[in-house]
């Protein structure tokens, strides 16, 4: 791979570029935005984070891959999350592509749009009592859903797509074989979107994989209860055993390249899937040590491993944190190895009885 003409423009070969587009206020930094060449013109898989700066970043990437913002025929979003989806209105505004996504995600993104932001902060608040957090901790979104006009957060208006990804199939590109893989567990419908073409470089392998936030090179993305359910306390879905499952998919593919939405490329693919797993695993045996006597997924987040103290963790992270701590447990039910307390009131569980 080589640098492209503009700052933070990697050229890949084979018609093939990543752009870096800010991250405001984030310490992730920025989204790998790839744009791919097709027939019928330039493609993008994912877009940014809504904002001016970010904005202006995309158009100049776009440009120094040699196209303009204008030309750009498609585009395809890996999921919903505003660091992947923010920036797809003003890219059709801008080109009149067509916005494609997995009916999982796009069902996310149309209950979004449908309710007032008062809805998402009172929706939270319920979730995260359910979870056994402290009154002070929900306090703040319960002012913010009574206080009537309530400010639009980012990512709550995001563009309705035109199309469906359809799992396992080819995505419909003039002069390119990529094929969909359904990839839930960081959302519902998470996609990867695997180009079977031979490296450009030569490498052994089946072709090349954008994996958005489904495989970092060294990141462990973040899997939580999924969103916006209309019970947060209802068990059904188990993200982390959907997660786990996709990995496998996704390890079986045998690709030789990995083109991630965050850090870098990496050829590693395997190897990496195995870690992931294995951190999976380390954090399910944590749970079952702590499961010995009964507590709240808020407990169970309060004394879980993090990279930092649980009183250093920030507002918005200990939400994050919490959600982590439900999935890894939901994970722990569907196996039978842990359960609910009868009668608790926040539920706490305990560990299965042998």
């Amino acid at each position: 791979m080589t640098q492209g003409s503009g700052a933070g423009i990697v050229a890949h070969g084979g018609g093939v570029w990543s752009m870096r587009v800010p991250i405001p206020d984030n310490p992730l930094g920025h989204t790998l935005v790839h744009l791919m060449d097709t027939d019928r013109g330039p493609v993008l898989i994912d877009t940014g984070w809504d904002d001016p700066a970010s904005w202006d970043t995309l158009v100049a990437g776009i440009a120094a891959c040699g196209a303009d913002v204008g030309d750009v025929h498609g585009v395809l979003i890996t999921h919903h999350h505003p660091d992947h989806h923010g920036l797809s209105a003003k890219v059709r505004e801008a080109s009149g592509a067509w916005i494609a996504m997995h009916d999982a995600d796009a069902d996310v993104v149309r209950r979004t749009r449908e309710h007032a932001p008062a809805r998402w902060y009172g929706y939270m608040a319920d979730k995260l009592a359910a979870a056994g957090a402290p009154a002070e901790h929900v306090a703040p979104l319960l002012a913010a859903r009574d206080a009537g006009r309530t400010p639009r957060l980012p990512g709550l208006a995001p563009a309705l797509p035109d199309r469906s990804i359809a799992p396992g199939e080819l995505v419909p590109l003039a002069g390119r074989a990529l094929r969909a893989i359904w990839t839930p567990g960081h959302t519902p419908g998470h996609v990867c979107l695997h180009l079977e073409e031979d490296h450009p470089a030569g490498l052994a392998g089946r072709g090349r994989l954008f994996s958005g936030d489904h495989l970092l090179p060294g990141i462990t993305p973040h899997i939580g209860l999924y969103e916006d359910r209309d019970d947060p306390t209802a068990v059904t879905d188990d993200p982390l055993g959907d997660y786990l499952d996709s990995l496998e998919r996704v390890g079986r593919l045998g690709v030789a390249e990995v083109l991630p939405a965050h850090q870098h490329a990496f050829t590693e693919a395997r190897p990496r899937v195995r870690e992931l797993r294995d951190h999976h695993e380390e954090r399910l045996t944590q749970l079952l040590t702590l499961l010995t006597e009964p507590r709240t997924p808020w407990q169970l987040a309060e004394r879980m491993e993090w990279n930092r103290p649980w009183a250093d963790i920030p507002y918005g992270s200990r939400n994050i944190a919490v959600s982590e701590a439900e999935a890894h447990l939901r994970r722990l039910v569907k196996l039978g190895r842990a359960e609910a307390v009868a009668g608790s009131d926040p539920v706490t569980y305990v560990v299965c009885e042998a």
